[in-house]
C-alpha cells in the first residue's frame, strides 16, 4: 500500500509537470500514456480468454491521437480521419485468419479499447486547445485533473463518514449516494476556486464542467467495475 502511494505521488508531479512544460511534451506523454492504458486493458480483457487485436489496435490509436495532434498543430480538416477506416476493418480481416471460437468477442473488446481508452485520452488532449484551437494553454487540463481529484477525494471521504444509500450495489458494492454528492460539493467547490485564477472562463461553465466530470466519472467507474466483474478480476492497472 505504501509503495502504491509513492508511486501515485511521483506519477502525479510527472503529469503535472507534462502539462506545465508545454505544448509538445503534453503532447508526447499523453501519447504514451494512452498505450500504456490501452496495453493495460487488453491485457486485462486477456485473463478471460478474449485476444484482442494489439498491435493493430496501438497503430490506429497512436494514428487517432496524432490526427487530433495535427487538428490543432497544423490545422489538419476532420475528413483526413476517414483515412483510419481500412485499418478499422483490418482487425475484422486479420480475425478471418484466426483459428478461434469467439472472433466476434476479440473485435468488439479492439473497439471497446478505442472508445473506453484512447477517445478519452483524445477528449483531455484537446482540452489544451480548447479556448485557442491553434495554441496550447494549461489551464484547462490542470482544471479538469484538479476538478477530478477534488471528486475522488470527497467521493472517498464522504462514503467513509456517511454513505449509506448504495449507489449501484450490483456493479459496485463500495459507491454511495452520499459519495457522490461529497465528490459533487468538493469538485463544484474546487471548481469555484479555480474560476478566481482562470479568468478566461466563467464560474458557471467551470461548475458546469465540474458536474459533468463528477457525473461521466463515476459512470466510467461504474463501467469499469461491470467489466472487472465480467472478466472475473479484481484489480485494473489501467
Amino acid at each position: 500500500m505504501k509503495t502504491r502511494a509513492i508511486t501515485a505521488f511521483f506519477f502525479t508531479i510527472v503529469m503535472l509537470g507534462s502539462i506545465f512544460l508545454g505544448g509538445y511534451t503534453f503532447t508526447g506523454f499523453y501519447l504514451i500514456l494512452s498505450i500504456i492504458a490501452l496495453l493495460e486493458f487488453f491485457k486485462l480483457v486477456k485473463t478471460s480468454g478474449i485476444r484482442p487485436h494489439r498491435n493493430i489496435a496501438v497503430v490506429v490509436a497512436v494514428l487517432i491521437y496524432l490526427m487530433t495532434a495535427g487538428y490543432h498543430y497544423l490545422q489538419f480538416e476532420t475528413k483526413y480521419m476517414l483515412l483510419i477506416v481500412p485499418l478499422l476493418f483490418s482487425v475484422f480481416i486479420s480475425e478471418l485468419y484466426k483459428k478461434d471460437k469467439i472472433p466476434f468477442a476479440n473485435i468488439s473488446y479492439t473497439f471497446v479499447g478505442f472508445v473506453y481508452i484512447t477517445v478519452p485520452f483524445c477528449f483531455f488532449y484537446s482540452l489544451g486547445f480548447l479556448v485557442d484551437k491553434v495554441v496550447y494553454g494549461y489551464h484547462l487540463p490542470l482544471a479538469f485533473l484538479l476538478m477530478l481529484w477534488a471528486s475522488d477525494t470527497g467521493a472517498y471521504l464522504f462514503g467513509v463518514k456517511f454513505g449509506k444509500t448504495r449507489l449501484f450495489e450490483r456493479h459496485s458494492p463500495k459507491k454511495s449516494w452520499e459519495g457522490f454528492f461529497g465528490g459533487m460539493l468538493t469538485s463544484v467547490l474546487a471548481a469555484y476556486l479555480i474560476s478566481l485564477y482562470f479568468t478566461e472562463i466563467s464560474l458557471q461553465v467551470w461548475v458546469g464542467m465540474a458536474i459533468l466530470i463528477v457525473t461521466f466519472g463515476t459512470l466510467g467507474d461504474l463501467v469499469e467495475s461491470m467489466l472487472k466483474r465480467s472478466l472475473d478480476v479484481k484489480d485494473s492497472g489501467s
